[in-house]
């Protein structure tokens, strides 16, 4: 944890960072969420604020504009392996796949889904429940509902997964 401009990172104690995750500047963590391995997140240039029970799988990058565009991730939102999340908002229950790239300005909608290797354009707009893939990201259909409960069940599975790492425990 590194603060930067004054600002330390207020991270919940019902949080887990792994270590080697570097955490950095207006930085705010919510309970129950979880920054994993090799993952970035700065709040250098503008805030950054994750809900409660959001899991960022390793080597993630979250980070800012300057002067222009905060990132926001909401609760029980999964941010895959590899993924870029740049100056946008991510919606409640939302799923960024692996190597993802989400850019400045855009909005991922609540229970959205954008594919393994996509990238939202900057100031691009995912609605709610969609599904979107590519480059640049297209939505190609609504989710069902069993889709976005596993999206659910993703969620809690790495507030589970943190739980035990915290702990020292197995699953």
């Amino acid at each position: 944890m590194l603060p930067f401009a004054g600002l330390w990172p207020r991270i919940d104690p019902e949080a887990w960072v792994a270590p080697g995750v570097t955490v950095i500047g207006d930085v705010e963590i919510g309970p129950g969420s979880s920054v994993w391995f090799g993952s970035v997140v700065r709040g250098d240039l503008h805030s950054v604020r994750i809900g409660a029970r959001t899991n960022l799988q390793d080597l993630c990058v979250v980070h800012v504009t300057r002067h222009r565009f905060s990132t926001q991730l909401g609760d029980e939102v999964t941010v895959g392996h590899r993924a870029v999340v740049h100056g946008c908002r991510i919606g409640d229950g939302a799923l960024i796949g692996i190597g993802a790239i989400v850019l400045d300005g855009a909005e991922v909608g609540e229970e959205a889904l954008v594919g393994a290797g996509s990238v939202v354009t900057p100031g691009t707009k995912i609605p709610p429940r969609a599904l979107a893939l590519g480059t640049p990201a297209r939505v190609v259909r609504l989710l069902s509902p069993g889709e976005r409960e596993e999206q659910r069940v993703r969620a809690h599975h790495y507030v589970e997964l943190a739980r035990a790492h915290r702990d020292g425990a197995a699953l």
